[in-house]
């Protein structure tokens, strides 16, 4: 067993590795505090780690910081452990050394990594199936020495199926060809998404996959492998088949997935794989990507988290964090460059949602445009547009053109024609409903969306959303606590909805910490004030004037009567009267 300290050159190697990969690759402030914590420690200043310290040189706060009232440095600790955690549980599972952040303090920790990777087999080569897929570069193995001298040995066998093979590469070859021509022939793209792709967006979705062959409606396949005959895996399994079932952003195969998968295990397949866990009563689930076998995600599940009472909250954590746009899988995709059609469009939703601009939400809704236009037949083409053209008009984009209320909300109906059992589909309608001032329907549609899906967060988190904009605080606001509390990275608009739902119970210390989140946030008009009420009541004047300048700068309407801009977005009267009091008390506004 090893028990001396790392070396420092070997801990900024594990660091320097750990901050350039996937699980990193979309959270800055996260990569922005780790190397902050491991540099200050390792220069021997770990003594000056302190919440008002990490506020102040990492998160921009001034010197009247508050850590008992703002929450920001203990609430990005926590996604970053989180963070941590998965990555040592899966791309970093051969790392020498671990980096921990322990609980109660923020100086990093190192310690050497215990798992010895089982011995190297021999290869085993199996002649492949013929297949018109192809494979990115850097996927295809380079044979050693030893794999040389394998293919050699069974090259007698193979050669009976040259002539085999010959005819499969040219049929290959010849409908690339074909595909080729037909995208050059298509010039009927929207031409703002033409302007968009042309302009340096990320890649083009409109060919598919890299031959043209793959449909733009296709998602992530995701199957399941039981490898295990005990009781708890198997209801684990039974659990996730259920929760799998409900997500609209993968082509879940419902059943255990066959020792060979053929063509679908590519790069846009992936299964979990469950098994029992060392300890007796534990299981341990692992999703991998099925062509490459590499594993996204690692969790041992515990006998209290998969017990009777515990075990659905547990696999909605977990699906949740994987599934949706937001999660691993597509997360695999998007650091790869492979996805295509719908998948990458849902990555520039994704995007948006998580940096609202002007940028993003054209970028997403030209591709969904796009799909529209070559009659993409799938509810969440038509749900995403609705809900992008209504953020559109509320934040006064440029794009689409003549968007307005009522096509908006075509176009969510036709979403929900489409698609019957689609949560997403049903949540667009909800939220449509809601945005003109329908509560009643806004709620019955949005709890709709929430059965249907009861095992993603985001369902419930929407649901919550609808509740606290009809009035009802009470029952609203303890369901998008436990979505803000059970998911480390989520919208910030689940952080809004508990900010107002907090602050319409008069809990005004819970609604500053639920602004914290919102910090990163400067384009919304209604994060502002959120942040500027925040800044009011914990009486950091300064953080208030500069909250007050950007407001006055960007949304001078907003500045000047935010009474008017609340009634537009149709919050409750009391909402409305309560929100414009505090911001008149916090300096804007008159009260018309």
């Amino acid at each position: 067993m090893l028990h001396s300290t790392p070396a420092a050159p070997a801990v900024r190697e594990t660091l320097e590795r750990l901050l350039a990969s996937e699980t990193f690759g979309r959270s800055e402030r996260a990569r922005e505090l780790l190397r902050y914590l491991v540099e200050q420690e390792q220069a021997g200043e770990a003594d000056k780690l302190k919440g008002f310290s990490i506020a102040v040189d990492v998160f921009g706060r001034d010197a009247e910081f508050d850590p008992s009232t703002d929450a920001v440095v203990r609430v990005q600790a926590g996604r970053l452990r989180d963070l941590l955690q998965q990555y040592f549980e899966t791309e970093g599972k051969a790392e020498p050394i671990r980096i921990v952040i322990p609980r109660g303090s923020y100086v990093p920790a190192y310690e050497w990594n215990a798992i010895r990777l089982p011995a190297p087999q021999a290869a085993t080569v199996v002649a492949p199936e013929p297949s018109l897929a192809v494979g990115r570069p850097e996927e295809q193995a380079s044979p050693s020495a030893d794999g040389d001298a394998t293919i050699a040995a069974v090259a007698p066998a193979l050669f009976p199926q040259r002539q085999l093979r010959f005819l499969w590469l040219a049929i290959g070859v010849v409908i690339a060809m074909l595909a080729v021509l037909l995208v050059r022939q298509d010039e009927n793209w929207p031409v703002a998404y033409q302007s968009w792709a042309a302009s340096g967006g990320k890649a083009s979705l409109a060919t598919g996959s890299v031959a043209g062959i793959e449909p733009l409606d296709a998602l992530p396949v995701v199957y399941l492998v039981l490898k295990s005959n005990e009781a708890a895996p198997a209801r684990v399994a039974q659990t996730m088949r259920n929760g799998l079932a409900g997500f609209d952003t993968i082509d879940f195969i419902g059943r255990d997935m066959a020792a060979q998968m053929g063509a679908d295990a590519a790069s846009s397949a992936f299964f979990f794989e469950i098994d029992a866990g060392s300890q007796p009563g534990s299981v341990t689930v692992e999703l991998e990507q099925a062509g490459t076998g590499r594993v996204l995600m690692a969790r041992k599940l515990n006998p209290s988290e998969i017990d009777a009472s515990s075990l659905e909250d547990t696999v909605a954590g977990l699906l949740s964090a994987s599934i949706p746009a937001s999660g691993v899988l597509y997360g695999y995709l998007d650091q790869s460059e492979t996805a295509t059609g719908l998948a990458r469009c849902l990555l520039l939703n994704d995007d948006y949602y998580l940096d609202p601009n002007a940028q993003t939400h054209r970028a997403a809704y030209g591709c969904f445009e796009d799909l529209a236009a070559r009659d993409v037949k799938s509810p969440l083409v038509y749900s995403e547009m609705a809900v992008l053209e209504m953020e559109g008009l509320t934040d006064f984009y440029d794009y689409p053109a003549g968007a307005n209320p009522e096509q908006a909300m075509a176009l969510a109906l036709r979403a929900v024609q489409m698609g019957p059992t689609s949560p997403y589909a049903h949540r667009a309608y909800g939220y449509m409903n809601s945005r003109l001032g329908n509560s009643d329907e806004s709620i019955r549609w949005m709890k709709k969306a929430y059965e249907l899906n009861t095992y993603d967060l985001s369902m419930a988190a929407a649901y919550a959303y609808g509740l606290i904009f009809a009035g009802k605080y009470q029952e609203g606001t303890p369901i998008m606590a436990r979505a803000v509390e059970a998911s480390s990275a989520h919208p910030n608009w689940w952080d809004y909805g508990l900010f107002v739902g907090r602050f319409m119970q008069g809990d005004m210390r819970a609604a500053a910490r639920a602004t914290a989140a919102l910090a990163p946030m400067e384009m919304k008009s209604h994060y502002l004030a959120a942040r500027l009420i925040a800044a009011r009541f914990n009486g950091d004047e300064k953080t208030a004037a500069q909250l007050r300048t950007e407001i006055g700068n960007r949304f001078p309407k907003f500045f000047a009567d935010p009474r008017a801009a609340l009634a537009e977005r149709k919050y409750p009267p009391d909402m409305t009267e309560r929100l414009v009091r505090a911001l008149r008390d916090a300096g804007l506004g008159v009260d018309s």
